[in-house]
């Protein structure tokens, strides 16, 4: 099934309309014509089945014939993680990630953070080709980069962690993750949270875990960190 994505149709619609890109996509790669089936989602839990009735390589619309709501995961996961000194892997955990499970990323500034500037369109781009690769219909939110200061000040509900690699007191993530409850798990950047920055955490009640035995790189700790709580929640 090819999935199309559109943040602003909506359940009462009986019409939605391409954009120019999509109707590009359409047309020329796909070859659809008038009379085909297309299906859309809204990011927020809706699937639309839709049948074209125009189709222009500009612009194209479709007549909605079914919809399905498909509810949210009994759980939230919020990662927090510093982008990396190579954008490309940050980019690769968005999507990744956006396959497995997650609802809301932050990507957040350190003390030993290299990347400072991240490119917000670019990664809500990739987010959104991983949600409609993977068939899914709740887009995750992308939050804006972040101070790890200001982050960590926040209220949060559920579960918390920090993942690091300083050689004090950690538990295994996988041991203290709990199904159907919120999570928010911190994942620092290549250089590992400052001391400073995990004493900060635990004042604020995260609890310091490992990811294993072997030291993960940024994106990849953070893969691992969010499989684990989907396959708690199978």
């Amino acid at each position: 099934m090819q999935l199309f994505y559109n943040p602003n149709v909506s359940e009462s619609d009986s019409i939605l309309n391409f954009d120019k890109d999509e109707s590009r996509h359409i047309v020329r790669v796909l070859r659809k014509k008038s009379g085909d089936i297309v299906h859309i989602t809204n990011g927020k839990g809706w699937l639309f089945t839709s049948e074209l009735i125009s189709v222009e390589q500009k612009y194209c619309s479709a007549k909605i014939i079914s919809k399905q709501e498909f509810k949210k995961r009994n759980y939230k996961l919020h990662l927090a993680v510093a982008p990396t000194k190579i954008n490309d892997r940050f980019e690769w955990f968005l999507e990744k990630a956006t396959e497995i499970g997650v609802d809301v990323i932050t990507p957040i500034i350190c003390d030993h953070s290299e990347r400072k500037v991240i490119k917000t369109e670019r990664f809500e781009k990739i987010i959104q080709s991983a949600m409609k690769q993977s068939l899914q219909y709740q887009l995750p939110e992308l939050k804006p980069l972040t101070l790890f200061k200001d982050f960590i000040k926040q209220d949060f509900t559920g579960q918390r962690f920090i993942a690091h690699c300083e050689e004090t007191e950690r538990k295994s993530l996988k041991s203290q993750i709990k199904s159907r409850t919120d999570i928010t798990i911190l994942i620092g950047p290549e250089g590992d949270f400052s001391v400073k920055e995990i004493q900060t955490s635990l004042k604020h009640n995260f609890i310091p875990v490992t990811l294993g035995n072997t030291r993960l790189r940024t994106e990849t700790a953070a893969i691992a960190a969010c499989h684990s709580v989907a396959i708690l929640n199978e």
